[in-house]
């Protein structure tokens, strides 16, 4: 190389003092203005649409900037284009679908992550001792031996992936690794109707097929029918397949509801079966004494999968498995090759890695934002917030019962109150539509977001409480706009009538 030539080696650090002062200031003022914006988020709507201007500037057919236009500019696109048009989750009248509202510290902690950089295959580093520690919290939390493993994964889509791997690999009667599962006496695992999709996708992504998910019937409140299970079962052994996993929610997505855990692991363990839960936030419950014995039975479960991004709001990604044998875990992954063997000294001596006990090599340090949250505000604090969200879903639950116009249509078991607008004499064939019309002009006015569902084929409104920052009054507003939003629909009925 020529003296010409190493004139012009490029970095993406700033190149003079006087540049690494610009940005640092820049950078002050990202973390001041992002302060600002969650600290004033209730003074916002919860969502609004992106305007014409927004659309055009993130348009996908605008070509790749091929020279670059600052810091600056590019902090002011997202200033003026990106950061005022969120889904909503961070404001304290979000209660769509399940998602957490994030921290300020969390914030920061994602912020320093980045500054490090960290790739945490599993090297030896401080990086990993991070993840040890959070998972040994977790394990601690939730009622797992010490003698578990897990993993930090993205969310409980993944972590039931790698839990249901772990259980192929384990019942399949053969190394299915190897040989895969052409030839294999067909698998069969079983569920309720109520189950999150994500259990059906790894079906599928593990090569089992969704006819090998067995969708069980659910009782008046929502959890599985222990003897839908057993009979389910029964016939299976008897047609010649391989029954290998049964499923358990710690908390269904639609209503919240907990299966008997304790029967189910009874069932499990009886059948010679893996028994997977999927607490994807319900098993956060577990951190509260009052709310722990909802969950008996989880802490017998082969393989737990769960959130921390959503009631525990650390910001997103940050899912986790817990697998009750270590080693069965690390068999159903691990590899050996060249250039990830141990050493006896140095980066690369640590005895395993993280990339042996799931599907990712390349892993971001997502434990830190876990790990800064649990030692800045404790355990108990996150247990007094789950605390906090279920009774506002109880008082909310009692406010739609002493609203004549207001119907509740199922019990609440943790945190989700579903509900729907009747009105006074409205026809039942006509509610479906009205109450998809007031969600829609809900969300349109920026007030609040609940989500939906239909149980027993009624549509309704569905308010997920997993949200730290809301109030009593937030729900009393709900209501009030539910029930203005219905009488307008009224009158514009009435009106379209005449």
């Amino acid at each position: 190389m020529t003296d010409v030539d190493e004139k012009h080696e490029e970095t993406l650090d700033p190149e003079s003092p006087e540049a690494w002062d610009a940005l640092r200031t820049l950078g002050r003022r990202m973390v001041d203005e992002a302060m600002d914006s969650l600290r004033t988020v209730r003074e916002r709507p919860v969502w609004r649409p992106l305007p014409p201007g927004a659309s055009q500037s993130l348009n996908p057919r605008r070509p790749v900037p091929q020279e670059g236009e600052g810091a600056e500019a590019a902090y002011r696109d997202f200033v003026e284009n990106v950061l005022p048009y969120p889904t909503g989750n961070i404001h304290p009248r979000f209660w769509g679908w399940v998602m957490g509202t994030g921290t300020p510290l969390g914030m920061l902690a994602e912020m320093l992550a980045a500054g490090m950089n960290c790739h945490v295959a599993g090297y030896e580093d401080a990086a990993a001792r991070v993840e040890d520690q959070v998972l040994a919290w977790c394990r601690e939390l939730l009622g797992f031996p010490e003698s578990a493993s897990g993993l930090l994964v993205s969310g409980a889509s993944m972590a039931t992936l790698v839990g249901l791997s772990v259980a192929r690999s384990e019942k399949a009667g053969g190394d299915v690794r190897r040989t895969g599962l052409f030839g294999q006496i067909r698998m069969t695992l079983y569920a309720s109707r109520e189950t999150h999709a994500c259990v059906r996708r790894a079906a599928e992504v593990l090569g089992l097929g969704s006819d090998s998910l067995r969708l069980l019937p659910v009782d008046a409140n929502f959890r599985v029918d222990v003897g839908a299970l057993r009979a389910a079962i029964a016939r299976d052994r008897a047609e010649g397949l391989r029954p290998f996993c049964v499923v358990g929610n710690a908390g269904t997505v639609n209503t919240g509801a907990v299966d008997d855990l304790e029967a189910l692991a009874d069932v499990a363990q009886q059948e010679g079966l893996w028994f997977h839960v999927d607490g994807a936030f319900g098993a956060l419950a577990a951190l509260s004494p009052r709310l722990r014995p909802l969950l008996r039975g989880m802490e017998r479960a082969d393989s737990l999968a769960f959130d921390l991004h959503k009631w525990m709001h650390i910001p997103f990604e940050a899912g986790c498995i817990l697998v009750r044998s270590e080693v069965a875990h690390r068999r159903a992954f691990a590899y050996q090759t060249e250039y990830l063997a141990q050493m006896p000294r140095g980066l690369a001596a640590r005895p395993s890695m993280f990339s042996e006990y799931g599907v990712q090599l390349t892993r971001g340090f997502r434990a830190l934002k876990v790990w800064m949250s649990l030692k800045a505000h404790g355990a108990a604090k996150f247990a007094r917030l789950i605390e906090q969200n279920v009774e506002q879903a109880r008082a909310l639950a009692r406010r739609v019962d002493a609203e004549p116009e207001l119907q509740r249509l199922s019990p609440v078991s943790l945190n989700v109150v579903c509900f729907r607008y009747v009105g006074r004499g409205v026809p039942e064939e006509r509610l479906d539509a009205w109450n998809r019309e007031l969600l829609c002009r809900l969300h349109e006015s920026g007030v609040a977001v609940p989500s939906y569902t239909t149980l027993g084929g009624r549509y309704c409104l569905r308010v997920c409480l997993t949200n730290h920052r809301t109030r009593r009054e937030d729900l009393e507003l709900l209501v009030h706009e539910v029930l203005r939003l219905g009488r307008e629909l009224a009158a514009e009925s009435e009106t379209t009538s005449d």
